[in-house]
């Protein structure tokens, strides 16, 4: 071994002596024993192309802020990009509870200490509970993508079918999550039929969802409000010819919205899902989201979730209440290779987030936020479809995000973004890849942090680029 290795402070083992040790520990002579049993022309026998170690703290953290300033972020640039992960007003209060020593870890197993840990799970239940009106809610899933497969899995499992039916305007991203949970190594294969939507409003196309549901239909989904920002102002009855043939109702829903529009339950969702990285989570490269699911006090759908759920038991001092896990045997922690599905250790700190925005904000907080997305939203809406070759695609009523085309303004959404880059703005989604059918269209993203003057400059932007 060279004398001459690098010791690197956070790595024990790269110590010569100390490798030596457990080299000898173990019975191998070299570190390159361990993998004698790749073939030898599978393994890589050239230098690989890495920069040059940086063992001292101050260098390497200065490194690695070297990097991350060449990031253009949401701090220095005005954001209307949505699709899945919106930019919303984190209070402090929800960075200080977090950053908490005894909450400051994403690990959701068992608690060694709980520190409170146990009740803020348990009223993050809660207060989600009250937000979708539903009386069952998971812990905490991987993302809202994963909420919706895991809930379509369920629903196959309740009615004992396995084909679902989803709307053509559906998350693509979310969609490629369910596509591999449907036919992945869990069993059976559950079949996917897209159903698809009326051009003028978005909306789900009732005809076609007719003729597309059965007696194999072990689900219907809606995103409401929907990937293309709409509201499906059909839901009632989406859901009322999916029970009528015995399938699930099932709504992925953004929590942030419902302090101003009804919750799934109310229009006939036996399943509730999505993400809830709206609820006082920050923006992260490939972070910051979770998911939820929450149905009605049944057994039939309690007995289903995969993940842990977190109830009051009663202790053996009397009157005196603690927290614990509800049916702990449906996880995969509790039954391991016989559960239903797999769970693994998830998103606790954003569940325990999520549950301070919502105890901060009460339900006028969430009504307040909700109103003012909506007003934003629509006055930009409007301002944007007054610019010469700029129109709205959908007729139907939205949240907070909005489909606009630029078909005639002879530019591709491309070329648009990227001179809204050069005035520090990031543009709307790129639809005309995902949705080629709306041509050169973009999906707008407008939240309670935009201010009228920050919509107007995006508005002045556009008409300069454009005209």
């Amino acid at each position: 071994m060279s004398k001459n290795a690098v010791v690197y402070p956070y790595i024990p083992n790269s110590v010569p002596e100390i490798r030596e040790q457990m080299l000898k520990e173990i019975g191998v002579e070299d570190i390159m024993d361990l993998f004698a049993e790749i073939p030898a022309h599978l393994q890589y026998h050239e230098r690989m192309n890495l920069p040059e170690p940086i063992p001292d703290e101050f260098s390497l953290k200065k490194h690695v802020e070297g990097i991350l300033n060449t990031n253009k972020h949401c701090s220095e640039y005005l954001n209307f990009l949505g699709a899945g992960c919106a930019q919303h007003f984190i209070p402090a209060v929800c960075d200080e509870i977090n950053g908490r020593g005894e909450f400051l870890t994403a690990y959701a197993a068992d608690f060694y200490a709980d520190h409170g840990k146990w009740q803020t799970l348990f009223e993050f239940c809660s207060l989600m509970g009250e937000l979708l009106d539903m009386d069952v809610v998971s812990g905490f899933l991987y993302d809202g993508a994963q909420a919706i497969a895991t809930s379509l899995r369920m629903a196959s499992r309740i009615t004992g079918r396995q084909e679902v039916l989803l709307p053509r305007t559906m998350n693509p991203q979310a969609l490629k999550v369910v596509e591999n949970y449907m036919q992945g190594v869990l069993e059976p294969v559950i079949h996917i039929v897209m159903v698809d939507f009326d051009p003028a409003t978005g909306l789900l196309d009732l005809q076609d969802l007719k003729s597309k549901v059965s007696s194999k239909t072990a689900a219907v989904l809606i995103e409401n409000p929907s990937y293309l920002g709409f509201l499906e102002t059909q839901a009632a009855e989406i859901g009322k010819i999916a029970r009528q043939n015995g399938a699930e109702f099932v709504v992925s829903t953004d929590p942030i919205a419902l302090g101003v529009l009804a919750p799934p339950a109310q229009y006939g969702a036996t399943i509730a899902c999505g993400d809830y990285h709206p609820l006082g989570i920050h923006l992260q490269c490939g972070g910051g989201q979770a998911g939820f699911i929450a149905t009605h006090d049944d057994m039939k759908y309690v007995s289903e979730f995969k993940d842990k759920m977190y109830g009051l038991t009663k202790t053996v001092a009397e009157g005196e209440y603690g927290f614990g896990h509800v049916l702990f045997d449906r996880t995969s922690f509790g039954s391991r290779e016989k559960a239903k599905e797999y769970t693994g250790t998830s998103n606790a700190l954003w569940a325990i987030t999520a549950g301070v925005y919502l105890a901060l904000m009460g339900p006028k907080g969430m009504a307040e936020v909700g109103q003012t997305i909506m007003q934003k939203s629509q006055y930009a809406a409007t301002q944007i479809a007054q610019i010469p070759g700029v129109k709205l695609v959908f007729n139907s009523p939205f949240f907070k995000e909005f489909v606009v085309n630029f078909d005639g303004t002879d530019m591709s959404v491309k070329a648009i973004n990227k001179a809204l880059l050069e005035h520090n703005i990031f543009g709307g989604q790129d639809l005309s890849v995902e949705f080629p059918q709306l041509g050169q269209s973009a999906l707008y993203c407008v939240t309670e942090i935009m201010t009228k003057d920050n919509i107007d400059t995006l508005v002045a932007t556009l008409q300069d680029i454009t005209g």
